[in-house]
């Protein structure tokens, strides 16, 4: 039997907070028996991830795909100024808009446990 992995505490960058609780529950709800996530807070803009990561000292955070690349970049440089070891993870630019929320469940539940284990 396989241990559960975590817990990890995971803050979200996504102007949409509804929809970032909505699909990441869906993503936690899927990996329950692997790891133990915690959604502690999202971002609703770029202004928000240093108070935020501040506060929560996450080690894992997603930048939705409403950002650019180099938005993402941002957000994630600042994250990982405040917590130098978080677990970054940028989904694609556009995935949303072109493929919709079940895309970024069937994405997230691909690439989240190798960054989790990583």
């Amino acid at each position: 039997m396989s241990t559960r992995k975590g817990p990890f505490r995971l803050v979200t960058v996504n102007t949409a907070p509804e929809r970032a609780k909505r699909l990441i529950g869906r993503l936690i709800t899927e990996l329950q028996d692997d790891y133990e996530i915690i959604h502690v807070d999202n971002c609703s803009s770029i202004d928000e991830v240093v108070p935020k990561v501040t506060e929560h000292k996450p080690n894992v955070l997603f930048s939705a795909s409403m950002w650019s690349a180099e938005e993402a970049e941002q957000i994630h440089s600042l994250a990982k100024s405040i917590v130098p070891d978080i677990k970054l993870h940028a989904i694609p630019t556009g995935l949303q808009v072109e493929r919709g929320p079940d895309a970024i469940v069937e994405y997230l539940i691909e690439k989240v446990p190798p960054l989790l284990d990583s």
